[in-house]
């Protein structure tokens, strides 16, 4: 038996071992998928069925594709698998479009705009249109726009069914021409540019399609259109794609992810084969059970039974709060209990889903003397100063960033007004020119 495979248990190295063919992985939380998918990796390199750059594997944040990564190189014994077509959605759609985004006319040294410039350049074109800014709020537009782009909806691809009225529409074509007038990106295009390219040039898609032999999709349960098209067509040469998810663990719908996508799986590919990973390594068995018990009655599932050999530990305990007020002075005085069997303060920590939950907690902990630390707030690029330098560096880098250039114009104050600022764009716009 190979070193790799030992520990594995029956449902892990079935999932491991069936390389040729599609491969869905039903992963209930804590059943070593990760460990799966980089021990499949390994086991496709040694039975010499490809070469690693054969191989593409993708995850949902940077930190899983690091850690993908790590346990690679680990499993192989080498020192690293940078070059590998290992990584997130974005980052590798971004790789292919540094080679071939000329071919739709923006440059291949194109920028990436964040959601911050998103927002400043929509407010500047609802300004610019005319359009009252309370009908056509940025945030709301901009995820209109998101939503358009997670389903690969291009303007020219928009049907009347799909827009809610013309100014929306206007304000998305606005809005796309601008950005490769600065010649740059947002997060949305990269994998409907990638989507245009393959379908508008057919030789560009085959080297794609021959070259990845293996794909391997963690949380294929959150995947949105757009990833599931781009994956889908990558596939159609040599249909050897292992997705691993959990049709219980969906919770990015609100985002554009599609359930069905992990439902339909078998109709996609009619010789998948279905694998379960049902022990669970991670939690208690009071804490499984009382999850299981819940998830059993989710409609629209595939269906698994989780298991476990830990210890059943404590039990889960329910508790009603009125309010977040009412929830806040549940937690402190359960920190006042745990702090009088002698646990220490620095042995606690308060997990909470939103940043605006904070306030309650902080008021509670403060009223009952308790001393705290908040952990997160602003990240480092998101910082005003850091946001300002690195505008600079996109304009010297790249003269035609609009949006850079409206960030550091007057920063410092330069005696530039609205109405000067006003007559530049109207007169960049009008002649097809950046400011």
């Amino acid at each position: 038996m190979i070193d790799y495979l030992n520990g594995l248990n029956p449902e892990q190295k079935a999932a491991v071992e069936h390389i040729d063919g599609p491969l869905l992985v039903l992963a209930g939380a804590g059943t070593g998928k990760t460990r799966v998918l980089t021990t499949r990796i390994a086991h496709i390199l040694a039975q010499g069925s490809c070469g690693p750059h054969e191989i593409m594997a993708v995850t949902f944040t940077n930190k899983a594709s690091n850690e993908m990564k790590e346990r690679v190189a680990s499993t192989l014994e080498i020192p690293s698998v940078e070059g590998w077509f290992i990584g997130t959605f974005h980052s590798l759609a971004v790789k292919i479009l540094r080679r071939h985004i000329d071919l739709i006319g923006i440059k291949r040294d194109f920028t990436i705009i964040d959601a911050s410039d998103q927002l400043r350049l929509i407010k500047q074109i609802v300004k610019d249109k005319g359009l009252d800014d309370k009908k056509y709020p940025a945030k709301m537009i901009a995820g209109i726009i998101d939503g358009f782009k997670n389903r690969a909806l291009a303007p020219k691809s928009l049907s009347m069914n799909d827009v809610e009225d013309q100014g929306t529409m206007g304000i998305y074509q606005e809005y796309q021409h601008r950005l490769k007038l600065s010649n740059a990106c947002d997060f949305g295009d990269f994998l409907m540019y990638n989507l245009q390219i393959f379908q508008e040039h057919s030789d560009i898609l085959k080297i794609y399609q021959e070259r990845f032999k293996y794909i391997l999709v963690d949380e294929y349960q959150d995947t949105n259109v757009a990833q599931y098209l781009w994956l889908r067509i990558l596939t159609q040469k040599h249909k050897n794609i292992c997705c691993v998810g959990d049709d219980d663990q969906s919770i990015y719908g609100w985002r554009g992810a599609e359930v069905g996508n992990i439902l339909k799986f078998e109709k996609d590919f009619p010789k998948a084969k279905i694998v379960r990973l049902e022990e669970n390594y991670r939690s208690t068995g009071h804490i499984l059970a009382a999850a299981s018990c819940l998830i059993a009655k989710n409609e629209s599932r595939l269906g698994k039974t989780l298991r476990t050999s830990n210890v059943d530990g404590e039990k889960v305990k329910i508790i009603n709060s009125f309010d977040g007020r009412q929830e806040a002075q549940n937690v402190v005085k359960e920190i006042d209990k745990l702090t009088r069997i002698s646990l220490d303060y620095s042995e606690m920590a308060v997990l909470v889903r939103t940043a605006a939950q904070t306030r309650e907690f902080e008021e509670a902990l403060i009223q009952h003397a308790v001393p705290y630390k908040i952990i997160g707030g602003a990240r480092f690029y998101e910082r005003k100063e850091i946001r300002d330098a690195i505008a600079y560096l996109r304009v010297i880098h790249q003269p035609t960033d609009n949006m850079a250039m409206m960030r550091i114009i007057n920063n410092p104050k330069r005696g530039m007004g609205d109405a000067s600022l006003s007559k530049i764009n109207f007169f960049a716009r009008e002649n097809e020119l950046s400011m």
